[in-house]
């Protein structure tokens, strides 16, 4: 159960993500690095997420 939350979890920090990568994309200028630093996080969340998919499914609690 433990699992399942902390997957949800993640993957609502990827939509967040991406949402703020959305805004900074349309109102940051170019000099801005925020972008870039949301692309990281989002990038580091994506793997956090197959990482966990792939321990519950090894692991028999999502199959």
């Amino acid at each position: 159960m433990l699992l399942k939350v902390l997957i949800a979890l993640v993957f609502l920090a990827m939509l967040a993500s991406l949402a703020a990568g959305a805004g900074f994309l349309l109102y940051d200028g170019s000099a801005s690095r925020r972008l870039l630093v949301s692309l990281k996080v989002r990038v580091t969340l994506a793997t956090t997420l197959l990482a966990l998919l792939f321990y519950g499914f090894y692991a028999g609690n999502l199959a």
